[in-house]
């Protein structure tokens, strides 16, 4: 999960405070000097550390929470509060043009996960928004950045424009925009030229194509493991060019989170998007209180039914929840709404969405073995048609074929029959009608 570290050491300091049916103004001091210390730990700017403390301890210290009935729950309040406003305070969309396309420039330096990030948000663009996204290859000096963006597109059945090497990046950048307009194309994603390190070249080229096309956006695309340099980048790119968001790659990964905490209060540009994996469906509109829910561990219900959602048939899914009132809900069945789990993303980023998992026994710091899953794939891909519609004809000598079949053994077999008997049951009551009331099942696993 993203600010692991972070996260980790803000739950541990505000659970202290949490159950105190009185908070006293050294209790609040005492929890804000940990809430500095994890901060600075995680790489988060000192000044911004400094402000975001003072308007924690001017908030928790005043009349409000002291004199309140949940005190302890209060300062959370304010903390989560006081953390979505570092972040933005709420989701920042995308500017969308008057007429037809939106242009969006992607910038940043090389390595940060510029091209891949184009391609990732062109999908999502289409994907969640049904838009008709065109990509533009502009970066003319790294030889393998072109190819790259072709495959993206192949990868994705995207339109790429493309002249080539030898063109000019401002010629390539206008010459999109007109065959986007002939081709009906709603937004033009152009992946800019990056470097190693910032210099007067590639600024100069960034200016002359920001000046010539007139873009909507600006995107800077920043690599959130470099932690206090992400935010020297970000200053140093907002100087030039003025940017209008910022995208935030490999948030997913070991990051302290410092640079996420910190770009928005230095540079006043809102985070936009935020790559959670490297799969190209794995970059998710930046929600900043989300993410501060996220963070103390309260869970993000919103994208988890998002994620959902855009996995889910929603006829299927009424099929799936009659199936399993009438207990006719089959290991066929069962492997389809694997599938659209794996697609959701991993397990265990899932589970922490789950207001409260971080605190269920055993869910803490769970991490999902894959080869567990792919054991039960191949325990039900062994068996026959009959098999996984009726699995009581399963003897021991069918066991004994399907273990072999799958490479497990018949105890790994028995576990996955009974497993399936004892969550269909389950199932089954939780779509139930209980007190008059129908509680129908929303989510596609079980």
């Amino acid at each position: 999960m993203a600010f692991e570290g972070l996260a980790d050491r803000l739950q541990n300091t505000i659970k202290k405070i949490t159950g105190k049916g009185k908070v006293s103004e050294q209790d609040v001091k005492e929890m804000t000097r940990e809430v500095r210390l994890a901060l600075l730990e995680a790489d988060v700017n000192f000044k911004v550390v400094k402000d975001l403390i003072k308007r924690i301890k001017e908030r928790a210290i005043g009349q409000e929470v002291l004199e309140s009935l949940t005190p302890g729950q209060q300062v959370i309040k304010v903390v989560k509060e006081e953390l979505a406003e570092l972040m933005g305070g709420e989701q920042s969309k995308i500017a969308v043009a008057n007429k037809p396309p939106t242009v969006i420039m992607m910038v940043g330096l090389q390595g940060a996960g510029k091209t891949t990030t184009t391609g990732k948000l062109a999908n999502l663009l289409r994907k969640k928004h049904n838009r008709n996204p065109m990509l533009v290859a502009a970066d003319v000096y790294r030889p393998a950045a072109i190819n790259q963006l072709e495959t993206l597109g192949s990868q994705l059945d995207l339109p790429v424009f493309s002249l080539g090497t030898e063109a000019n990046p401002v010629d390539i950048a206008n010459q999109a925009i007109e065959k986007a307009k002939e081709e009906h194309h709603d937004y033009v994603i152009i992946d800019t030229a990056g470097r190693l390190h910032i210099d007067e070249n590639l600024m100069g080229e960034l200016q002359e194509i920001k000046q010539s096309v007139n873009p909507d956006e600006v995107f800077l695309v920043v690599d959130s493991m470099t932690g206090q340099d992400a935010v020297n980048v970000a200053e140093s790119f907002d100087e030039q060019l003025d940017v209008t968001g910022v995208v935030l790659t490999k948030l997913d990964g070991d990051t302290r989170g410092g640079a996420a905490l910190s770009i928005r209060a230095v540079t006043g540009k809102p985070i936009k998007f935020a790559g959670m994996g490297e799969k190209l469906d794995q970059l998710e509109a930046f929600h900043p209180e989300r993410m501060a829910s996220r963070i103390l561990g309260m869970g993000d219900v919103l994208s988890l039914i998002e994620k959902a959602e855009t996995q889910v048939d929603e006829k299927k899914a009424k099929e799936m929840e009659e199936k399993i009132k009438s207990m006719s809900f089959t290991f066929e069945d069962f492997l389809e709404q694997m599938d659209q789990v794996k697609n959701m993303g991993p397990l265990d980023e899932l589970i922490n969405m789950m207001p409260g998992a971080n605190k269920m026994k055993g869910m803490k710091n769970l991490q999902v073995d894959d080869k567990q899953l792919s054991h039960v794939e191949a325990i039900i891909q062994s068996m026959t048609q009959q098999e996984r519609v009726e699995p009581s004809v399963i003897n021991a000598s069918r066991k004994k074929r399907i273990a072999k079949g799958s490479g497990t053994s018949v105890s790994q077999v028995n576990r996955l029959l009974k497993q399936f008997e004892e969550m269909k049951k389950m199932m089954k009551q939780m779509t139930s009608p209980k007190k008059g009331k129908k509680r129908g099942m929303n989510f596609p696993f079980m």
